[in-house]
Order: structure tokens, then sequence, then C-alpha cells
């Protein structure tokens, strides 16, 4: 027997807060250019956000109003809070090697050549059957739950509950890697100075554990539930921790239970390869388990800036494939564009609807293309086929 664990947050936990603000004022930006080159970083302490990075637009950003609406969105009073915004424009040299790729360069015509990766750096994608998300159980119901927080928040069906909070869960798995019961449930909400506390613990088990674990695996009477283990919790956000853009990769990607190759998502435009690359390695992975070629998958695709091709592109299924990994490689090389440029194309990269990924994870949701994985399900069986007969080894 094993335990894995993770965990989520709120919209309001002050890291998620500078995401969502990045995120927005990305949507805010390509909404009027398409074709920004966009790079934000946002801090938000005690009463400040502070906005830098780098932005190239024909447009003129709003980058005020697109911080007031995300502090809005997410639960705050935007009139509370000093907005510091130093921004400049893209490196020429990165604009250059983006813009025209080295295959470019080289004389090279074919379909989505001519722009090439934003960064250099390692992208993972996972999935594995253990959830119809395709996700780790203790990752989906993090997510679950600190959703249902923030509902209940805003509807009212929990009083006194502010935006700052997190959600951490521990499932119990068997031998062979079924989840088998939730071990723990550590739940910690920011609440009003009045709030009793044992009435908290009552409402949050009763209105958001309970309901969220009981579709997925029973919260029993061995359950350790544990809401605002520390005590108090009144001040929170920004006013208790500061937050920082891309410190919560894990909550973003599989919850520390597939690897993560060190690049934020939030705040940066689809040329950037840490997360358009994310997004094609996700869709690849999913693709395998849903199509029955693996039960667990993890995919790895390597970039070098300026370069359009990957230099490295792996799936390992982890000793649960149908086939040898290296053959569902080169399957999948046949079936997936891989090139930034196709990336964007196929998965509508520059609609701007990135705030609305910004908290509760990036995978597992239905609308993104690279959750969509029938539209290549028999493709890549296919492949697979060819591949096998020895058509091309």
């Amino acid at each position: 027997m094993s335990v894995r664990t993770a965990e989520s947050v709120c919209i309001g936990h002050p890291d998620k807060l500078c995401d969502l603000i990045a995120d927005q004022i990305l949507d805010d930006i390509i909404w009027d250019d398409k074709t920004a080159r966009v790079a934000v970083e946002v801090m938000a302490t005690g009463r400040r956000i502070i906005v830098t990075g780098e932005i190239t637009t024909k447009g003129r950003p709003r980058i005020r109003e697109s911080v007031r609406n995300a502090l809005v969105r997410a639960g705050y009073s935007p009139w509370r809070f000093l907005i510091y915004v130093w921004v400049r424009k893209q490196s020429p040299d990165i604009n250059a090697g983006v813009s025209t790729s080295l295959e470019a360069r080289a004389g090279d015509e074919t379909a989505h050549v001519l722009q090439g990766a934003g960064d250099q750096g390692t992208v993972y994608g996972y999935a594995t059957t253990e959830t119809r998300e395709r996700l780790p159980l203790p990752l989906v119901l993090a997510h679950r739950i600190c959703e249902r927080l923030d509902t209940t928040r805003v509807e009212g069906t929990i009083t006194g509950i502010k935006p700052d909070g997190k959600a951490q869960v521990s499932v119990a798995y068997d031998d062979t890697g079924t989840p088998t019961a939730i071990e723990t449930v550590v739940v910690s909400i920011q609440h009003d100075a009045d709030k009793d506390l044992e009435e908290l613990a009552r409402e949050i088990r009763s209105s958001v554990i309970a309901p969220v674990c009981e579709e997925y695996l029973p919260v029993t009477d061995a359950t350790v539930v544990l809401v605002n283990s520390s005590g108090r919790f009144v001040t929170g956000g920004p006013a208790a921790d500061t937050g920082l853009t891309g410190r919560k990769l894990m909550v973003d990607t599989y919850g520390g239970l597939a690897a993560h190759g060190g690049g934020a998502f939030s705040g940066k435009d689809a040329s950037k390869v840490d997360r358009t690359g994310a997004y094609m390695a996700r869709l690849v992975a999913k693709t395998m388990v849903d199509a029955r070629l693996a039960a667990e998958c993890q995919v790895a695709i390597s970039y070098a800036i300026g370069k359009a091709d990957p230099v490295a592109f792996s799936v390992d299924t982890l000793g649960t494939g149908e086939y040898a990994d290296h053959i569902l490689t080169a399957a999948a090389r046949d079936v997936f564009v891989l090139r930034p440029a196709g990336i964007i194309d196929a998965f509508n990269l520059r609609t701007p609807r990135y705030r609305d990924l910004a908290v509760y994870g990036h995978m597992g949701r239905d609308w993104p293309r690279w959750e969509q994985t029938w539209r290549f399900e028999r493709d890549l069986r296919k492949a697979v086929e060819t591949h096998v007969g020895g058509f091309r080894v």
C-alpha cells in the first residue's frame, strides 16, 4: 500500500491571485492584438500589486483596469490596493528568433516552421486512468474542494468565509495502484473574526468535503478531516503572505505526482513553449490513455529557443503500455504537431480565455482542446499499427 498527496488553492490565495491577474492582463491584451507578445509577472504584498515584465503589442494595454477586474473576480475590493506597473518591450533578439525560426532561416518552407520556440527547456504531460479527468485522484479532489469552497462563499451557502484558502488530500492506494480510501483531508479557509470555528468545521465537512469526495470515494470514520488546523485564519490574502506568479506549478499541472519542467504558465502568450508545449504534451499523454494504449503515460518534449522542431520527444508509459514505448513515441510523432505555430493553431491559443485556466488547474477540464482526445484516438491507433507492422521502423 502507498499514500499519495496533492494540494490545490482557492482563487483568493495570494499566489493564485497573481496568476489570475497575469492571465487577465494577457486576455485583455490579446483581445485587441492576437499577435502580441506577453510575459507578465505579478507580485501581491500587503496593499500593493506590482506588475512587471515584457509586453510587445500594437494596442494600448490597460493594465490597471485588468488588475482591478481580476481582484473583483477573486473576491477582493480593488480600492484597497495600490497598483504599480513597470513593463517594457520584448528583447529584439528574442523576438527575432521567435518570429523567424532556425529552420526558416535555413530555407525550410514547410508548414508551421516560420515561428520558433519562445524559450528552451523540457515540458511534460501526464495522464492516468484512475479518474475520468485522467488526473491523479488526490489532485482532482483538492481542486474540487477549493472550487466548492469558492462557490459556497460566493453563493452564501457558508457565511463568514473569505477568498483565501487551500486544500490537501491524501489517498491510499493498493499494490495495483488503485485508489482505495481517502486517508486525510486538510482544509484551511480564511474567515471573519466572529465566525465560530466549530460551526465552520461542521459546515466545511458537510457542505464541501463530503459531497465532493462521495463522487469518487466516501469519507469514512477512518478519514482524518482537519479544518483550519492552525486555529484562527482571519488575516489572509496578500495582507498575510506575499503572492507571486508561477509559484503554484504543481497545482497548475499534476500535483507533484508527475514530472514538471519548471516553467510557469500564467501571464505568458502562446509563443512561450513552457505553456504551449505543456498543453500539447498533456494531449499526447491523455490520448494514449483514452485510446487504451496505456493505463498511465508521461510525455516529455524539449525545445531550443528559436527552433521550431523539438530537439527531443519521448513517450513513457511507465510499464503500462500496450506496445513498446519507442513504437508509441514514433506513432505520436506522426499524429501530433509539435511545432509552436502548429500547436497555437490546433488549440486556438490566440483566443483570450486564459483567465479561465488560472484557477483549479490547467488540465482535466472538458473545454480546452488539449483535453479533447477523441479527435486523435483513431489516428493514433492506426499509426501504432503501422509501426508495429514494420512499414516504418
